[in-house]
C-alpha cells in the first residue's frame, strides 16, 4: 500500500501547530513596578492620568510571564482582547496601583490594554482576565517596597543610596532578591527606576528568580527622587 502523503502532511503540520501553541507557555512572572518619580523625572516628562497626581509610591508596570531562558511570550490571543467590563470591581484599585504616566494624559485604560493584550493573555490559561489583574494587585500589596525602603532609611528625598543598600532592604523585608532598573534624570544621574520580584506560575507567590532580565544598568550610587 502507498503511503498516504496527504495525510501525513496534514498530520505533520498539525503536531507543528501543537507545538507552537505549547510554546507560548512560560515558567514564570516578573512583577515589575515603577517608582513614579523617576519616570517623571527625565527629558521626557509624563502626564498625570485624567484622575489625578498618583500617589507618592511605587505603581504596578505589569505582571509579565517569562521562560527560565531569558525570553518570553507576547500578544499570545488577538481574539481575547482586554474588556473593562470584566475589571469593572478592580478599577478604582487599578487607578491607585496601577496608573499611566504617559502622555497624553488618560484615564488608563490604554496602558491596561496594552499590559493585558502584550502579556495577560500569555498567561490566560492559568489566569483570566479578572484573576490577572487581581493577581497584580494582590502581589503588590504583599511586596510594599517603598515601606521596605523607608524602614531601612532609604527616603525619596532626591538623596543618593548605594545599589547594594537597595537591594539587601528590599530582600531582607520580602526575602527574595530583586533587580534594579536604572534611568537618568535630566541631568544624567542613575537613579531607581522599576523594581522586579520573580512570582510562581500560578501568579500567587513570590520565588527566587531564574533569570534576571538585561536591562537598565545601575551604577553603585542612585538617586531616589521626590515625587
Amino acid at each position: 500500500m502507498k503511503p498516504n502523503y496527504s495525510f501525513l502532511l496534514k498530520l505533520l503540520i498539525a503536531q507543528c501547530l501543537a507545538l507552537a501553541c505549547a510554546s507560548q507557555g512560560y515558567d514564570f512572572f516578573y512583577l515589575v513596578q515603577q517608582w513614579p518619580g523617576s519616570y517623571c523625572d527625565t527629558t521626557q516628562g509624563c502626564c498625570y492620568p485624567t484622575t489625578g497626581k498618583p500617589a507618592s509610591d511605587f505603581g504596578i508596570h505589569g505582571l509579565w510571564p517569562n521562560y527560565d531562558d531569558g525570553s518570553y511570550p507576547s500578544n499570545c490571543d488577538s481574539n481575547n482582547p482586554f474588556d473593562l467590563s470584566q475589571v469593572s470591581d478592580l478599577t478604582s484599585q487599578m487607578q491607585v496601583s496601577w496608573p499611566s504616566l504617559a502622555c497624553p494624559s488618560s484615564d488608563d485604560t490604554s496602558f491596561w490594554t496594552h499590559e493585558w493584550d502584550k502579556h495577560g493573555t500569555c498567561s490566560e490559561s492559568v489566569l483570566d482576565e479578572h484573576a490577572y489583574f487581581q493577581a497584580a494587585l494582590d502581589l503588590k500589596a504583599q511586596a510594599n517596597i517603598l515601606q521596605a525602603l523607608e524602614n531601612a532609611g532609604i527616603q525619596a528625598d532626591g538623596g543618593l543610596y548605594s545599589l547594594t543598600g537597595i537591594k539587601n532592604a528590599i530582600q531582607d523585608a520580602l526575602g527574595y532578591e530583586p533587580w534594579i532598573e536604572c534611568n537618568k534624570d535630566a541631568s544624567g544621574q542613575s537613579q531607581i527606576y522599576q523594581i522586579y520580584l520573580c512570582v510562581d506560575y500560578y501568579g500567587s507567590s513570590f520565588i527566587e528568580c531564574p533569570v534576571f532580565p538585561n536591562v537598565g544598568s545601575c551604577t553603585s550610587n542612585l538617586e531616589f527622587p521626590t515625587f
